[in-house]
This record gives structure tokens, C-alpha cells and sequence, in this order.
């Protein structure tokens, strides 16, 4: 059976990597009833860790894609807390947006925006969510976002 989500991705040239296992002493996701909470996700990409500091070496705009593969690997955990079957989601409910920024930074919500534009463009009426988006003076392993959420199952 051909994932409604999964093709939707693919039209947006995303493909869900396999999801990323825990750095430390922690699950990467809970399943409480009809409620997924997935654990922070750090900005990678292909090429690796993506780090830096916005307000310093990092443009919004490159917060903003940093952002968005935090997004991907939430969708990545999603499918994996769903055992492959990500068409189960009901909707995004919240994300919890950090970026690693500079004291004076003021931008942390167009930062996390990667992330939620992504969303809604992915899935729609099932994207659209609560969330925080705030700054920290450091994230592990010197990345620039993490993101964690909440998700409603079927």
C-alpha cells in the first residue's frame, strides 16, 4: 500500500531517512494511547551534523533548513513510533523549537518556521500546530536547532 504522506514527501523531493537512534540514555519516542512524543532531533543532513550559531555563523535562512531536516527526522521517528505506517497520523500538535543563537538574536520564530512551513506543506490540514521557539547559548554536539514534538495518532 502506497503511503499517502510518503508520496506527498516525495513530490517535495524528500525521502524519510531511517530514523536517527539516540544519542544518550533515552528512547527516541513514547507512544502514550493516541499520543506520540518523539525526543529532540538535531539538525543533519547527508553531510552530518549541521552546526553553528545563528546571529553569528549562521543566516536565518540556513537556520530555517537546519530547521526543516529537524522536521524530517521528527517525520522519520513519527513513521518508526507508527511501526512504518505513517498514514496513521491524525495531526502535528506541538514542537518545541531551541536554536543555538547569540544572546542579542531575536529571530528564533522565523528559525523554527524551517520547520512548520515544512510541515504544513508535507501534510496539509494534519500540519498546523502549537509550538515554542526559543534560544539556548548551546545545543549538543555544537548544532544549530532541535526540535522535539507531539504528534496524534490514529
Amino acid at each position: 500500500m502506497t503511503s499517502v504522506i510518503e508520496n506527498k514527501l516525495a513530490e517535495l523531493g524528500v525521502t524519510l531517512p531511517d530514523a536517527p537512534a539516540p544519542a544518550a540514555n533515552y528512547v527516541p519516542f513514547v507512544v502514550s494511547g493516541n499520543m506520540v512524543y518523539i525526543s529532540g532531533q538535531i539538525s543533519a543532513n547527508a553531510d552530518g551534523l549541521i552546526t553553528g550559531k545563528l546571529g553569528d555563523t549562521l543566516t536565518v535562512d540556513q537556520g530555517a533548513a537546519a530547521a526543516q531536516t529537524c522536521a524530517i527526522a521528527l517525520l522519520a521517528q513519527l513513521k518508526a513510533a507508527c511501526n512504518g505506517e505513517i498514514d496513521r497520523l491524525v495531526r502535528v500538535v506541538k514542537l518545541g523549537g531551541f536554536v543555538n543563537s547569540t544572546p542579542d538574536f531575536t529571530q528564533q520564530p522565523q528559525v523554527i518556521n524551517g520547520a512548520s512551513d515544512f510541515l504544513v506543506a508535507a501534510l496539509g490540514d494534519k500540519g498546523p500546530h502549537a509550538r515554542a521557539a526559543v534560544s539556548a547559548p548551546s545545543l549538543p554536539l555544537g548544532v544549530a536547532v532541535e526540535i522535539d514534538g507531539v504528534f496524534q495518532i490514529a
